[in-house]
């Protein structure tokens, strides 16, 4: 697609759009959230007043939302929240990247990438959380709402292995 075919002339558009700096960014959004589109959408933020000179805003907004019913998505509140507290930082010049989520390049960053814009080769992919990463002792206290508040979890990935535990009275558990 326009984001990085160098087919019918598209790869040259796409390069002179982002030499002459008027991309300010590029939002990957997910599927069916359109009415009359099923593919993911992609919007570009183009402007001749740029307030960040020279750079460029990725975010992959793919894994927002929600499914409303089985063929459409919507935002909530806190996914519109979340997108416009994005832009406004990166025009205010307070963004941090976050990985998997956002990113900002420079124009030779871009031109590294053969002026490709894909949001997700600038944003890399979320951290992922396994059970390798923590280390539980019986009895103490673990409580998976608290500990992993905030966190991103994938639970079809995280691998759960039983070693021989006590209980507090010091029998051995079994799993069951």
């Amino acid at each position: 697609g326009a984001l990085s075919s160098q087919s019918s002339g598209e790869g040259e558009i796409r390069k002179n759009i982002i030499q002459a700096d008027l991309v300010e960014g590029i939002v990957a959004l997910p599927t069916q959230l359109f009415y009359s589109v099923t593919i993911p959408v992609t919007l570009w933020f183009i402007s001749k007043n740029k307030k960040q000179k020279g750079k460029t805003l990725f975010i992959d907004a793919r894994k927002m939302g929600y499914m409303v019913d089985r063929k459409h998505r919507d935002f909530t509140d806190e996914d519109i929240g979340k997108l416009a507290d994005t832009f406004s930082a990166f025009q205010e010049g307070t963004l941090e990247d976050v990985k998997g989520f956002c990113a900002v390049a420079n124009l030779q960053e871009i031109e590294k990438q053969d002026f490709i814009v894909t949001p997700g080769s600038y944003v890399g992919e979320d951290e992922i959380v396994t059970a390798e990463d923590y280390e539980v002792e019986a009895g103490t206290g673990f409580d998976v709402k608290s500990d992993f508040s905030g966190m991103k979890i994938h639970p079809e990935k995280v691998k759960v292995t039983y070693h021989e535990a006590k209980n507090q009275n010091g029998q051995a558990f079994d799993g069951n």
